[in-house]
């Protein structure tokens, strides 16, 4: 069965994680991916290790590169310049997060590619956007998740703000790129005209702060940091039991009175002080002391039994080890080996999409650098000894 994005080419020139992200989701998907990469090094993550696996490979390149074909290019070089622009003219997206303006300077910005490809859908990744005071800034996610609000809301609430453990703005704006530009590709079904997608990390953090960010929309007033606590619902947070920890997602009144129920104190869930959500959250600081004195009193299996049999919402705190490990990790098949033509494995996590219940997964390895340099140039016609002669100028990559 053919994937839904077969015959779909994207030119990829992005590197690090917001880009690769997106377009390693369009491979899973289906499209044929080209990932134009610095001649000698490559996407920076390539050199982003430990760990790596057996054959040198950083694990943050193996994590967001799967199914890509690799060509090192030059693109301060006009030779390199007439590659990418050649490419384009049959991409169907081209993928970058170069600074604002970077690629003009080489012709290959969205006007001088659109102009010879007015089919192309150009996305551009940044920091901060195209405009604005702030858009010739560069984009990292760890300083994008400080301005955009969502360190001050992370972390205990008597504690420093944290940032979240892996670079959520980075890939949030990956996933909210891979569905611009399928919005982008089907309107184009309609209109025949790509289309230029502006993406900033700085828009999309803002963006994914969701509830809290209506909260104070609505209200005016700041956000608290609340550890693991929720803004609008209590009990929703950790609680530590006498051997560990287990996450409480109480999320009604009706899931309230069981909890109480399981803790032998049925009382609290008729105090006019807790009876209700909205008065549970104007009264947390009264609630969760009590709470937490009582979960302190047992341990974590026979809670979670207890409170799963009550058909309260409750679970344990694993580690990475212990997620990957679990049945149902197991059963989903969210991680996978993939393998060089030379018999190297590679671990890969899975991508969670299923479309008529096969899992959407490019099958093939992330690319060793220029891997596929030789041949795509011969699919676009040049010739042995042209190609030779651009390896050994330093245009085209060594391998």
């Amino acid at each position: 069965m053919a994937k839904p994005l077969a015959g779909i080419t994207v030119l990829d020139l992005s590197r690090v994680l917001a880009g690769p992200w997106a377009s390693q989701l369009l491979a899973d998907l289906g499209a044929t991916v080209i990932k134009v990469e610095k001649p000698g090094s490559g996407d920076d993550t390539r050199a982003w290790a430990p760990p790596a696996a057996s054959d040198g490979s950083a694990a943050y390149f193996l994590a967001a590169n799967r199914g890509k074909r690799s060509i090192a290019l030059d693109i301060t070089r006009p030779e390199g310049q007439q590659i990418v622009k050649s490419l384009a003219e049959t991409a169907d997206v081209l993928l970058e997060n170069y600074k604002v303006g970077g690629l003009a300077k080489y012709g290959l910005d969205y006007e001088s590619l659109s102009a010879v490809n007015p089919a192309l859908v150009y996305c551009s990744i940044t920091g901060f956007g195209q405009d604005g005071p702030a858009a010739e800034l560069p984009g990292y996610d760890y300083i994008v998740q400080g301005l955009s609000g969502l360190m001050s809301i992370t972390g205990p609430a008597d504690g420093e703000p944290h940032k979240v453990g892996v670079a959520v703005t980075d890939l949030f704006t990956g996933l909210y790129a891979a569905n611009a530009v399928q919005a982008a590709l089907f309107e184009r079904t309609r209109t025949g005209r790509g289309a230029y997608i502006d993406l900033a990390l700085f828009d999309c953090s803002l963006a994914m702060l969701a509830n809290v960010a209506l909260n104070h929309l609505v209200s005016g007033n700041v956000p608290p940091r609340l550890g693991n606590a929720h803004p609008n619902i209590v009990p929703y947070q950790v609680f530590a039991v006498s051997d560990g920890h287990l996450i409480l997602a109480c999320g009604n009144d009706k899931q309230f009175a069981a909890v109480c129920d399981v803790l032998g104190a049925p009382e609290l869930a008729r105090d006019e002080r807790f009876a209700t959500n909205p008065a549970r959250v104007e009264n947390r600081q009264r609630l969760v002391p009590t709470l937490a004195e009582l979960f302190a009193q047992g341990a974590r299996d026979e809670w979670l039994g207890k409170l799963e049999a009550a058909g309260v919402p409750c679970g344990p705190i694993l580690n990475v080890a212990e997620a990957f490990a679990h049945p149902q990790a197991r059963h989903r098949g969210m991680s996978f080996v993939a393998q060089r033509d030379d018999g190297t494995e590679l671990a890969q996590l899975s991508c969670p999409i299923r479309l008529n219940g096969v899992p959407a997964r490019a099958e093939s390895p992330p690319p060793r650098l220029n891997e596929h340099g030789a041949a795509l140039l011969a699919e676009l016609g040049y010739a042995a000894d042209e190609i030779v002669a651009l390896q050994q100028s330093g245009v085209l990559g060594a391998g």
